[in-house]
């Protein structure tokens, strides 16, 4: 079994490639992967979607197989040329897939570092695979040692003080573009979701008030209430009245299609600032020759100041990253050795019984001493693997010991598929086990 992350975020895919790859809904989603793990080399599978990535995250048999499915079938779902997503994708293979998805959970692999947002996406998009079936045993065990290892990371450093989001970020070049200070003005908030909740928030910190729009004026109401004073909410139909009487606005809707046209926006002697948080875009390219507008990746240079603030934190990070990969990968083999040794007795059992009743049918053997000569031989044998199996437990703690026990499932020819290996889980795993039932 392989673990392998295809990978197009911020770093590497523009915000165009990024629009054009990402899911308008969970059911996209849900059908994407069940016609990937249709394939009889995929096993299990999620896909994180979110405003800086689209990352698809699998357990497979055949990781080259798996890397060109994923391609075909982004390439097809979402109307993109294989070959320029071919050049775009980051492929991240076992323990470097590991390492990977740690750090995305932990917030090390985010536009603005220890953004407090992405460990809950990434446990909510494995929990819409595990619900449609394409996510199950083999990824919760990788997810569940992520989500630990996030969580130490935000105790053992700073770098989640202080929670940094886009948003923030977005509200705070709000404010150094109106002379250091928001209050007494009015933000109006596009979209109920987090993203929209947390600009909403920051605003309110800074001493803006805040206009909540959202087709759904139930939610907007919802979440006015949540948020306290000082925020109004009104239809959506009034949107472009308010877009051109207020300076700041903050768009972050799941609309598939642009909700301001160049035609809504008037010439007006108002110095506006926008800030388009979706992806899909919420505001048409062209509005920018009236107000200055700032898209998600214009926020990644504005972050550098809080990231370099969190280098060292970010470095003290790291370590802890390697060191839960480290972990995850010795748990991962020491409990893949027990079925190995298990099954290679009870094949021993099978023959010695087969040869002790070939025995009885010859006559080499009275009925009267077969249970000496079965006893007998499995003292043997129990003698003869003894030091090895010693052995094995040890090597399948070192780096290398997955390749030891694949070897001798090769040369004893033993089928693990239909194996469960929590059967076989030793007293020091139970903790590990533990964990990974909750995520």
């Amino acid at each position: 079994m392989h673990y392998q992350v295809v990978s197009f975020n911020y770093k590497h895919c523009d915000l165009q490639q990024r629009e054009a790859l990402a899911f308008r809904n969970d059911e996209e989603i849900r059908e994407f992967l069940r016609t990937l793990v249709a394939f009889d080399f995929m096993l299990e599978a999620f896909v994180i979607n979110t405003c800086n990535r689209i990352e698809v995250v699998t357990a497979s048999r055949d990781n080259f197989a798996t890397f060109h499915a994923v391609l075909g079938l982004l390439s097809r779902s979402r109307g993109v040329n294989f070959y320029e997503l071919e050049k775009s994708a980051r492929r991240y293979e076992d323990e470097e897939a590991v390492r990977h998805l740690f750090s995305v959970v932990s917030s090390l692999d985010s536009l603005v570092v220890g953004e407090a947002q992405i460990t809950g996406q990434v446990k909510q998009a494995f929990k819409l695979s595990y619900e449609n079936g394409t996510a199950g045993r083999e990824l919760n065990r990788v997810l569940s040692y992520a989500v630990k290892c996030a969580a130490e990371v935000r105790n053992a450093t700073h770098i989640s003080e202080n929670p940094v989001s886009i948003a923030s970020v977005a509200v705070a070049q709000a404010a150094e573009e109106m002379g250091g200070s928001l209050a007494g003005m009015t933000g109006i908030v596009v979209g109920t979701g987090e993203m929209g909740r947390l600009a909403a928030k920051h605003l309110l910190r800074s001493g803006a008030d805040v206009l909540l729009i959202s087709r759904t004026r139930e939610k907007a109401e919802a979440l006015a209430r949540e948020l306290g004073e000082n925020v109004r909410v009104d239809d959506f139909e009034k949107l472009e009245r308010y877009i051109n009487r207020y300076r700041l606005l903050f768009t972050a809707t799941a609309s598939p299609e642009p909700i301001i046209t160049r035609a809504m926006v008037e010439e007006k002697p108002l110095r506006r600032v926008w800030f388009d948080m979706a992806i899909p875009r919420d505001i048409e390219e062209d509005v920018e020759c009236e107000v200055r507008l700032y898209r998600i990746d214009d926020l990644q240079e504005i972050s550098k100041n809080n990231h370099a603030l969190r280098q060292e934190q970010a470095l003290r990070a790291q370590e802890i990253v390697e060191r839960y990969c480290d972990d995850f990968f010795r748990w991962l083999q020491a409990l893949s050795v027990e079925p190995v040794i298990k099954e290679m007795r009870l094949e021993i059992k099978r023959v010695v019984d087969e040869e002790v009743a070939r025995a009885l049918r010859k006559g080499y053997v009275s009925e009267d001493y077969a249970e000496n000569v079965r006893y007998l031989v499995a003292q043997a044998f129990d003698k003869f693997l003894h030091e090895p199996t010693k052995r094995l437990r040890k090597i399948s703690k070192e780096p290398e010991g997955s390749r030891a026990i694949e070897a001798i499932r090769q040369i004893f020819d033993i089928d693990l598929s239909e194996v469960d290996p929590k059967r076989y889980k030793t007293p020091n795993q139970k903790s590990h086990h533990n964990e990974e039932s909750r995520s």
